[in-house]
């Protein structure tokens, strides 16, 4: 018996430009269709363009402990 994944082409649409990317082993930067437009998405979450929604954690856990001008915390 076959495997109807691999007789199927399976694509998917590049989340940056939205060009069709065929879901192979030679697509080398999928789910992207080039470096280029991997590099605007990871440029995007750097800056803080894309966010997991949710509360940051950081501020609640850590920012009673953290002293506000950090030259106090040798005096």
């Amino acid at each position: 018996m076959s495997d109807p994944i691999s007789e199927k082409s399976v694509t998917v649409n590049c989340p940056e430009c939205g060009k069709t990317v065929p879901w192979t082993a030679e697509s080398r930067y999928r789910p992207f269709c080039s470096e280029r437009c991997k590099l605007i998405d990871l440029g995007e979450w750097a800056s803080g363009g894309h966010a997991i929604p949710g509360e940051p954690l950081e501020d609640d856990l850590m920012s009673g402990d953290m002293p506000q001008n950090p030259a106090d915390k040798y005096n």
